[in-house]
């Protein structure tokens, strides 16, 4: 085949369409993060194969198996779509401004971290585009492994080599209970004395949940009363109704210990201290505006810690704004 043939008969839509395919193994999935339907889908990868004169995929049963030309494919797509954003953002710079998209995930934990970032970071690029989902960890680890995000922000990062990963700030979680509660008089209150209450946990799989039970199971106490609550805000209220006590992160209850809502005793071994991390597979090579929000985070580093080490006040007015760009 000859290359002027080839580059008539490939489009961008159809080489987009395989890479969501080849990422996803599923046509149907590939179909739901694009927006489209699967026929659609189906139709664009058999303009592929065709222009291409090789299959790129195919089924056993229900299993959609990939073949050596579409893995072949891949790595020139990551290429091509590679030096596109590159060009985009070479453009960008010479206009005076800097455009594209950053598709995020992060951990329910993390969201009292996330949106500090990107104040900051849309303060400065106020053209890039910004998607935030915030999900379980279970959620996160299933969005990494589907390469369905720019970038992952959790704590707990699986150990996998190939996984490329920077810690962003610490994480400290500790014990909650509610004001008057008889551990806080208590003249040394110890792990046990906490877990003979009910304990209000999130689901299996919860960074905070598995950091707390890999704590208890060092220390060779058991959790013998457990209630399983969805979220942190569930369990937050629950503490304050007084149906159990919680392990918490410290951001999450800053504002509940400065009012006095909820108290935290002092309890050997606490606080639990974890990394919330930016995450991203090695071999998804980060697009142009994902390197740059990169290098904001590393040189806003000493800026959140500093912001998050000390007590809760109003944003600053005058250090940033964040507004949208005004069209000339």
């Amino acid at each position: 085949m000859s290359r002027p043939h080839l580059l008539n008969r490939l489009t961008f839509r159809q080489l987009q369409v395989f890479q969501a395919v080849h990422r996803q193994q599923s046509y149907s999935r590939a179909a739901e993060q694009l927006g489209l339907t699967q026929p659609a889908v189906s139709a664009q990868v058999r303009q592929l194969e065709q222009a291409l004169e090789q299959p790129l995929f195919k089924y056993a049963g229900k299993t959609l198996h990939v073949l050596p030309a579409a893995d072949a494919l891949a790595a020139s797509v990551q290429s091509i779509f590679g030096q596109v954003s590159s060009l985009q953002m070479e453009l960008s710079e010479l206009a005076g401004t800097i455009r594209g998209e950053l598709n995020l995930a992060a951990v329910s934990t993390a969201q009292y971290v996330v949106p500090h970032i990107l104040a900051r970071f849309r303060a400065r690029y106020p053209e890039v585009q910004i998607r935030l989902r915030v999900c379980n960890r279970g959620q996160a680890l299933e969005r990494l492994a589907e390469r369905r995000d720019d970038l992952v922000i959790m704590g707990m990062v699986p150990e996998d080599a190939n996984l490329a990963f920077m810690p962003i700030l610490e994480n400290e979680m500790i014990p909650v209970v509610w004001p008057g509660h008889p551990l806080l008089t208590a003249e040394s209150p110890r792990l046990e004395d906490f877990a003979r209450h009910y304990v209000l946990m999130r689901e299996p799989g919860s960074g905070t949940r598995t950091a707390f039970e890999e704590f208890v199971a060092r220390e060779r106490v058991s959790l013998s009363h457990t209630i399983e609550l969805g979220t942190n805000e569930a369990i937050k209220q629950g503490v304050m109704a007084h149906l159990g006590v919680a392990v918490l992160p410290r951001l999450a209850v800053q504002l509940e210990l400065g009012s006095g809502l909820l108290a935290s005793p002092h309890l050997p071994g606490f606080p639990l201290r974890r990394s919330w991390c930016t995450v991203y597979p090695k071999d998804r090579y980060p697009t142009p505006v994902t390197e740059l929000f990169l290098r904001f985070v590393r040189e806003l580093l000493p800026e959140l810690n500093a912001h998050f080490k000390a007590p809760l006040v109003p944003a600053p007015g005058p250090s940033f704004l964040c507004l949208p760009a005004i069209d000339p």
